[in-house]
């Protein structure tokens, strides 16, 4: 009979598969190591055993004792399968900004989880590295894993997974590419491949938030580059002791945007469910296509599976919050959809200003077109009446036909985005939408700004 004894002895060897249509811009062969394979669905599930094995050989994780760590959630998934099988407790500290299924899913296998807020230094003491420090002091028989600066961590792929992709490939590969966070796989991969053959190149995909690729390029450690940013699992605002930057060739940051936009292409396209760094990865490989030739053959990882993402990225209403969906907003109509059915805010000439000011402020609006018995005849803005009011304190009691200024422009339902904004400037603020029926709409800079974000 051929069965595996544990859950854990099914971690590794991966399947490498070919990419197809999401990389025909590329000549060169491309090969994705999937990684969603392992038991707990990500690359992570190789480090995890081999952090927790040398922990207990090392005698600082001792029978019964309580695993701690930081993690986006995917780290805590690979030791949770180890405390389970190996009988540890396990609690996981994790950020906001991860998806709920990943801690639905920590707690699913027995994991305590700890959330604390994305928006703070590492050093500040919610931040998920310092309450993981301080529940390691706190919690007696405990084990801290700092997978950011644990050894173990890249020499688990050293070891495993980049045997793997060199026994894959006949020894043929010529550029590894993999999203960087702890800085475990791509060292750990890249120091075995270059021992190998020192002419591959190592490139590392990061994110716009984080720092590795200007620290990589100058040395320099840039705070001011450190800022909230969406994509899970790669980028850091620290710099993690498993990251050997004198292994990596270069890196390439990729857009949060276009790392939603491609994780849903790959599986749209290639069939292969995954996560957001995987869309970073291949977005990342398309920004570095001058570097591959026809003879090449490019390696990918994909680090972990799209059933972690399904509330965010692969959910249509939270990609349209952040402007993620390009398929979105192109028509006048589209841009006063969600509020089609609520009557515009409008004033007449031969109301009074404080009118018009009370109706900006109860409606929390900045324009409003004037009408008459003829229809459109003016409009009013509140950058006006605030320029108004401090040349003439009696303006308020004045009528909407001695301040106001030209109409806005009236355009179609079916007007491009384009051509709204070039009607929308310094002197006029706003467009007005004919709906038919005598019906019509206001569409302002804002909401302009907010469908081209």
């Amino acid at each position: 009979m051929n069965y595996a004894k544990n859950i854990l002895e099914t971690i590794g060897n991966t399947p490498m598969v070919k990419l197809n249509k999401i990389v025909k811009e590329i000549d060169a062969l491309v090969l994705a190591k999937v990684e969603t394979f392992n038991p707990g669905n990500s690359v992570k599930d190789r480090m995890a055993v081999k952090m927790i094995e040398d922990a207990e050989k090392q005698g600082v994780l001792k029978p019964g004792g309580t695993i701690i760590e930081g993690t986006s959630g995917n780290t805590g998934m690979g030791l949770a399968l180890v405390a389970i099988i190996k009988g540890y407790k396990l609690i996981c500290v994790i950020s906001d900004k991860q998806s709920k299924e990943k801690m639905d899913i920590l707690r699913a296998v027995g994991a305590v989880v700890v959330v604390c807020p994305t928006n703070v230094g590492p050093d500040d003491p919610r931040s998920y590295y310092s309450v993981s420090k301080r529940l390691a002091e706190e919690t007696p028989n405990s084990w801290y894993v700092n997978q950011y600066d644990n050894p173990s961590n890249s020499i688990a792929h050293y070891e495993q997974t980049a045997p793997e992709i060199w026994e894959q490939t006949d020894g043929k590969i010529t550029h590894f590419v993999t999203g960087v966070g702890t800085g475990g796989t791509i060292s750990g991969v890249g120091k075995y491949l270059k021992e190998k053959n020192p002419a591959i190149k190592i490139w590392g995909i990061d994110t716009y938030g984080s720092v590795f690729k200007k620290y990589h390029e100058t040395g320099i450690f840039d705070e001011n580059e450190i800022y909230p940013y969406i994509t899970e699992g790669i980028g850091e605002d620290i710099l993690p002791k498993n990251v050997d930057f004198s292994l990596i060739d270069g890196f390439t940051k990729v857009t949060d945007k276009d790392a939603a936009v491609y994780t849903r292409k790959i599986a749209k396209e290639e069939g292969i469910f995954v996560g957001n760094s995987a869309g970073s990865a291949v977005k990342g490989l398309l920004q570095l296509k001058e570097h591959f030739t026809k003879d090449d053959v490019v390696v990918v990882l994909f680090h972990d599976h799209g059933s972690r993402y399904v509330a965010k990225i692969f959910n249509d209403d939270w990609m349209r919050e952040r402007g993620f969906l390009d398929d979105e907003k192109k028509l006048a109509i589209d841009l006063i959809r969600d509020r089609i059915d609520t009557p515009m805010i409008t004033v007449k000439t031969e109301e009074l200003v404080s009118h018009a000011i009370e109706r900006m402020r109860l409606n929390d609006i900045s324009q409003i077109p004037v009408t008459d018995v003829d229809g459109f005849v003016g409009s009013v803005d509140e950058s006006d009446l605030f320029r108004l009011y401090f040349n003439d304190k009696d303006i308020a009691s004045k009528p909407i036909k001695e301040v106001m200024r030209a109409p806005f422009p009236i355009v179609k339902s079916d007007t491009s985005i384009d051509q709204i904004s070039k009607l929308i400037n310094r002197d006029n603020g706003a467009v007005l939408v004919n709906l038919g029926n005598d019906k019509f709409h206001i569409i302002t800079k804002h909401d302009v700004i907010s469908a081209i974000q």
